[in-house]
């Protein structure tokens, strides 16, 4: 594959991974990501619980999920009148691994 080709592709997967690059950029949403990677996926963990540990606002914290799921970073799972919020294994993320593949194949065949 020629170089053009290559970046074009590169442009793409940037492209794609804009909401996933902007979902995760911000140092709350980490923080809130940490707090799901932490829990159990089957089960999730609901608003409170998320609040109380990472110290936000429950409206900080619903605005920062609403984000989340947006990106297809999470999941929402409900129980009756209750949400509960874990890590989709399926996620945009692996848009990312892609992106970043792209770039070290992109150096590997034209800067070594």
């Amino acid at each position: 594959m020629n170089k053009q080709v290559q970046l074009n592709k590169i442009k793409e997967d940037f492209i794609q991974s804009q909401k996933v690059l902007s979902a995760i950029g911000d140092e709350t949403r980490q923080s809130i990501l940490l707090v799901l990677m932490g829990t159990d996926c089957e089960t999730g963990i609901r608003v409170g619980e998320i609040t109380n540990q990472t110290h936000l606002s429950r409206p900080a914290v619903s605005h920062h999920l609403k984000i989340l799921r947006e990106a297809g970073i999470i999941l929402m799972r409900k129980e009756g009148t209750k949400n509960f919020y874990y890590i989709n294994v399926r996620s945009e993320l692996g848009l990312l691994k892609m992106l970043v593949g792209d770039i070290e194949k992109f150096m590997d065949d034209f800067y070594r």
